[in-house]
């Protein structure tokens, strides 16, 4: 069980760590169109993971 909590925490920091990376390069009309595209996916990443530690915790409670 700790061990996929584990791997499900690394997954969703690399993705959010690559998704920064990746959206910063391209041309200068580029970056400035994807701002608020990187700013709607670090909030999509922020409520992912708010609801995956509550369905963990939801689990741990009631299921174990």
């Amino acid at each position: 069980m700790e061990l996929g909590i584990f791997l499900v925490v690394i997954i969703l920091i690399s993705s959010l760590i690559f998704t920064l990376l990746l959206s910063g390069k391209g041309d200068e009309g580029y970056s400035q169109a994807t701002k608020r595209n990187t700013t709607n996916l670090t909030l999509i990443y922020i409520i992912v993971i708010l609801f995956s530690l509550i369905a963990v915790g939801v689990y741990i409670r009631w299921f174990t």
